[in-house]
């Protein structure tokens, strides 16, 4: 199993011991991407060449994005809206100020809880490759249970990405998802993991080569596939029922219908009709456990986008 790998610091423990002294909040705080960028270089710097990134200095001075903004109400300042920020940045301290687009901890959790946790390899001069296998095991469960997403977590990750390129993000009033919509926010039904995520933002470096940007395999980008729309149909069925927006519920429905149309083709797994059948985040997750080491590429593997299509 494979995740992010980096070299614990002196500066990196400090880092976290710093930020978790800090007032206990009642909800996780974000960082923001500067401090993960203190080990995770590589990967920040494709971060810095993306979408995501220039988003921060770019979108809110869209004719168009002035206009959702006032069509949902509240805070004229985009990146003060509470509705727009739930996805278009990440807020970062107490004060949940935006300093950047969407970042690391859009999709990995905000950090204030796991920090310190993801970068404890057994003391501050222990590099990652001598960590111990039973103190890693205990690592990652703890971090993961105090909020992070590791990279391993497909479904997890896929959750946090559809939610938002979905228009179903559940942090964010149903009627001012539908009003968003009718204002003109972009909405693409047809948007899955694969396209979106091994494209421009693909950031896997991992042992031994650690310079490499490793492309996945088609066993691996198969499941990603599945996995995405499992998150897409859940996500759907969950947001379509909140509101009574004809041109809302028209949207959802057509993801809906394109997530069930892959998954009927997943014959081999009964997970993935128990999922049709039922869409839920634990049914969701029971078919992406029961496929972690499955080829899916005989069932699915005619439907994934060409690799020159990636974003």
């Amino acid at each position: 199993m494979r995740w992010f790998a980096v070299f614990v610091s002196a500066a990196c423990f400090s880092l976290g011991a710093a930020f978790t002294s800090q007032p206990a909040s009642a909800e996780p705080l974000a960082q923001g991407p500067k401090v993960c960028a203190e080990c995770h270089k590589s990967e920040a710097q494709i971060w810095d060449g993306t979408k995501h990134a220039a988003s921060f200095k770019e979108v809110h001075k869209s004719p168009k994005a002035k206009e959702i903004v006032a069509a949902v109400g509240g805070e004229k300042n985009m990146k003060k809206n509470e509705v727009c920020t739930q996805c278009h940045y990440t807020l970062v301290g107490a004060d949940k100020k935006a300093e950047a687009g969407p970042s690391c901890e859009s999709c990995h959790g905000a950090s204030s809880d796991w920090f310190k946790l993801h970068n404890d390899y057994g003391g501050p001069t222990v590099k990652r490759e001598a960590e111990a296998p039973e103190h890693k095991s205990d690592r990652l469960a703890k971090a993961a249970a105090a909020g992070m997403l590791w990279p391993h977590d497909r479904y997890g990750i896929a959750e946090n990405c559809t939610e938002c390129h979905g228009l179903a993000n559940p942090k964010v009033p149903a009627d001012a998802l539908a009003k968003m919509l009718d204002a003109g926010h972009p909405a693409i039904a047809e948007w899955e993991m694969v396209q979106y995520s091994q494209g421009s933002i693909r950031h896997r470096f991992y042992p031994p080569n650690m310079t490499e940007n490793a492309k996945m395999t088609a066993p691996e980008l198969a499941r990603l596939f599945v996995t995405g729309q499992a998150a897409k149909l859940t996500s759907a069925a969950g947001a379509v029922a909140k509101v009574d927006s004809p041109k809302y519920k028209e949207f959802q429905e057509k993801r809906i219908a394109l997530a069930k149309e892959v998954l009927s083709k997943v014959t081999s797994v009964p997970e993935a009709k128990a999922l049709i059948d039922n869409p839920s985040t634990e049914n969701a997750r029971k078919l992406v456990g029961a496929i972690a080491d499955k080829d899916l590429s005989g069932e699915v593997g005619g439907l994934l986008p060409a690799e020159g299509t990636y974003k």
